[in-house]
């Protein structure tokens, strides 16, 4: 009965529009207290906010936002959309190309889905109009191609999944290379299908290698910084909390020495990083408290021992999971949807004997997807909100990148090797 009661509880403060983090905290704290002494309910929240805020993995989380927010702030983006278009506006859609790849480096500057659809509805898609592209695939590119942020590495949702489930982040990172590419494979090969339809882009411009080279320059630091990255985290040099600090110094230093970060815009970046990492670690440490609660009252336990015990086939819980990952994805964000359903499905997961690393991309690609379909479809208002263009015909744009990335999903969930190729065959 109590149970229900916090469960209802949590489902009113969220229809309330009550940030997450603190409707999951406020109905966890309320169901400890109900079930135990008001000063025992109060130690454990003491302990919980305590031990995860003081954990030494969530230095990693303001580091890597502070280096993607240095970048972004020093003009890097629209430097990028200018190299991507030389080296690919010969084909036709080029321009969309050299957006989705634009997305990709931005992937792995910003870390975030929406900041990064936001940054690409400002720089790119002006571009994208002032060439006639139609509104339906310029608006879909940006919104699709944000999403690659929570996959390639350094991505805060895999941070995310990896501190709230304590698996390793450096193969979490390695793991979520392959799917990454593989889905800007899959993006792009529906941007070529749908240009080839009238009116929706219009024809390639003539390529010019020295053009696409001068054009290059400016981005190699970057590429080399963020490559430099990910070795020194997969050879065991640095962990990912250093790796965020050689990434942040470097942004700073790369900035500094192009004279493209002004003082104003410094400030801007830190206090940028900043909010975003108070919002996600009280998220991590709210959805603690009710993780304790249920923990307390072993609802986890008697889920898995119920699944169990109705003998159901193993990927039929799996896609059980994914569906209602999936309809969540209509009304949350990746973060809410995370918070929500780590603490009751990855134990589940678990008694299942899948991998925890494969599990954490599977999850994070289902959460994805969420971000583009309606009624929410996060990424569709931030793109429309930011380019002024109509919610029906941003998502009506979306449907055939949807297709897409529902065939990589279903690659992801049937060959666990392109996710496990990579950290298995780098030792981890």
């Amino acid at each position: 009965m109590i149970l229900a009661i916090v469960v209802a509880l949590l489902f009113v403060l969220l229809l309330c529009r009550m940030p997450v983090a603190f409707a999951m905290g406020i109905a966890g704290f309320v169901g400890l207290a109900s079930q135990m002494p008001m000063s025992a309910a109060l130690s454990i929240l003491e302990r919980v906010v305590f031990d995860t805020t003081s954990a030494f993995i969530l230095v990693a989380i303001p580091l890597f936002i502070l280096m993607a927010e240095i970048l972004t702030a020093g003009d890097m983006t629209r430097r990028a959309v200018i190299a991507c278009q030389a080296w690919l506006g010969h084909f036709r859609g080029g321009l969309a190309l050299a957006t989705l790849g634009t997305a990709v480096l931005l992937a792995a500057l910003v870390g975030s889905s929406t900041a990064s659809s936001a940054t690409m509805a400002s720089s790119a898609y002006p571009e994208m109009k002032k060439h006639a592209y139609d509104d339906r695939l310029s608006t879909a590119i940006v919104s699709v191609g944000g999403t690659l942020a929570i996959l390639i590495p350094p991505s805060i949702i895999l941070i995310f999944y990896g501190v709230m489930t304590e698996t390793s982040i450096g193969k979490l990172f390695l793991a979520g290379v392959g799917p990454g590419l593989l889905t800007a494979a899959a993006l792009a090969t529906t941007i070529l299908w749908v240009s080839r339809r009238p009116g929706m882009a219009p024809s390639a411009m003539q390529f010019s290698l020295r053009r696409a080279i001068s054009s290059s320059a400016p981005i190699w630091p970057v590429i080399v910084l963020l490559v430099g990255l990910m070795l020194v985290i997969y050879a065991g040099v640095a962990s990912p909390t250093e790796a965020g600090a050689l990434g942040a110094s470097g942004a700073l230093l790369l900035a500094l020495a192009r004279r493209s970060l002004s003082g104003g815009a410094l400030a801007r970046a830190f206090g940028r990083a900043v909010q975003t990492t108070v919002m996600i670690v009280t998220i991590i440490y709210c959805s603690q408290i009710f993780s304790s609660y249920l923990v307390f009252t072993r609802v986890t336990q008697d889920f898995i021992l119920l699944v169990q015990g109705a003998d159901l086939p193993s990927v039929l819980v799996l896609v059980a999971v994914l569906l209602v990952v999936l309809v969540l994805g209509f009304f949350l964000d990746q973060l809410a949807i995370m918070s929500l359903t780590l603490p009751l499905l990855f134990p589940l997961m678990m008694a299942l004997q899948y991998d925890p690393v494969w599990f954490g991309i599977i999850v994070t690609k289902t959460v994805e997807i969420g971000l583009l379909t309606p009624p929410l479809g996060l990424n569709v208002y931030v793109t429309a909100s930011q380019t002024g263009v109509p919610l029906k015909t941003v998502f009506r744009g979306v449907v055939p990148f949807l297709f897409a990335e529902m065939i990589v999903l279903t690659l992801l969930v049937s060959i666990p090797e392109i996710t496990l190729w990579l950290p298995n065959r780098m030792g981890f």
